[in-house]
């Protein structure tokens, strides 16, 4: 049976604009809920709290929470617009927690951090491993076309393995602390993404 919580959230997001450029509710709901639920059986596999990284509207950090009602899920934008939608989100998920800053402010204490749709995949990779602790994982919602071989090259480099496919999805779980210095300061990783040919 379907959260009630996830059906109102939707009807909010498609409500408010600027959340979402998609305007019909069943391609909404697979797009935004359906496609989130990708990353629940990787999260449940994983301890510790669970951050969405550039949650912008609450996907997949929303539907995240709504599945899995034990865990700590922290929803992570630097827009304040954005976070205040989120706030109202959250009132209905005690376990959800929004957080207005930027990423570069954060430290590795996550078991797991999420991100679809935030950025280049190893700008994005810059921006997650370091929120993670060991053991932990870095999880992308990535497109088909994604080279994995690339993006583990990246990952090397900032702690973490080769790249897992799951589900359509690229894991990076952190096996070794992210070097001092990542995420380099705002702006940078955008600017100057790390070479995957290293």
């Amino acid at each position: 049976m379907t959260d009630p919580r996830l059906e109102r959230w939707l009807d909010l997001v498609l409500a408010t604009p600027g959340m979402t450029a998609i305007t019909d509710r069943d391609e909404a709901w697979a797009m935004l809920v359906e496609d989130a639920l990708r990353g629940v059986e990787v999260a449940r596999e994983l301890d510790g709290p669970v951050v969405d990284v550039g949650s912008g509207n609450g996907s997949p950090g929303i539907v995240l929470a709504a599945s899995l009602p034990g865990r700590q899920v922290t929803l992570l934008d630097s827009n304040k617009r954005k976070s205040a939608f989120l706030e109202r989100i959250a009132a209905g998920f005690p376990n959800v927690e929004v957080v207005c800053s930027r990423v570069e402010e954060h430290d590795g204490r996550y078991g797991v951090a999420v991100a679809k749709a935030l950025a280049p995949p190893a700008v994005a990779l810059e921006w997650l491993l370091p929120l993670v602790r060991e053991g932990g994982a870095a999880v992308l919602w990535l497109g088909p076309a994604e080279d994995h071989d690339a993006l583990s090259r990246v990952a090397s480099q900032l702690g973490g393995a080769p790249v897992e496919e799951r589900n359509g999805l690229a894991v990076v779980r952190k096996i070794a602390p992210t070097p001092a210095g990542f995420p380099r300061r705002p702006g940078i990783a955008r600017k100057r993404p790390l070479s995957s040919s290293q």
